[in-house]
């Protein structure tokens, strides 16, 4: 039985680095599931509660980064709340779309959503253009903090597991 919890420990742990990049995989919640799965199995003495506490708190910034990354980048270069709109549904239409559909349509809502905002503007092409592509250099860069506080979590399960 415990060769079974342990092989979906890292099962949780695998499929939720997937997740980390993948859309519909929640993969941060999913590395926190088989961290605390494999702090159980041990009682919690080699993976004690302030490792639990340390990766549940990092899987909140985590969680956070990702959901307000492209909407930070778009407030960056004083985008129309119209925009932070559009690029927040955008997001979630994206997540229905696959891979292209989550890393292009962020992009596309913000941009939709800055055209809406001023479109007797005769700049605006180029200003949604400019809003559209720091809504995606935003969602890139929480991408990046995504896996790398993921990673952190690993790192800290394994450091408590092994030592």
């Amino acid at each position: 039985m415990t060769v079974l919890l342990w092989t979906l420990v890292a099962v949780l742990i695998i499929v939720g680095i997937a997740g980390t990049v993948l859309p519909a995989l929640p993969g941060v919640v999913l590395v926190l599931a088989g961290i605390v799965l494999g702090a159980w199995i041990g009682d919690f003495q080699q993976v004690g509660v302030w490792a639990i506490v340390l990766c549940t708190v990092l899987a909140i910034i985590a969680w956070v980064t990702d959901y307000l990354a492209a909407l930070m980048g778009a407030k960056r270069v004083g985008a129309h709340p119209y925009a932070l709109v559009g690029a927040a549904l955008g997001t979630v239409v994206g997540l229905f779309m696959g891979f292209v559909g989550l890393l292009f349509m962020p992009l596309l809502g913000a941009a939709a959503g800055e055209w809406l905002a001023a479109h007797r503007d005769p700049e605006i092409l180029r200003r949604a253009a400019v809003v559209g592509v720091a809504t995606w250099v935003g969602l890139l860069v929480g991408t990046a903090l995504k896996i790398a506080l993921t990673f952190t979590m690993v790192g800290v399960f394994l450091a408590a597991l092994l030592f």
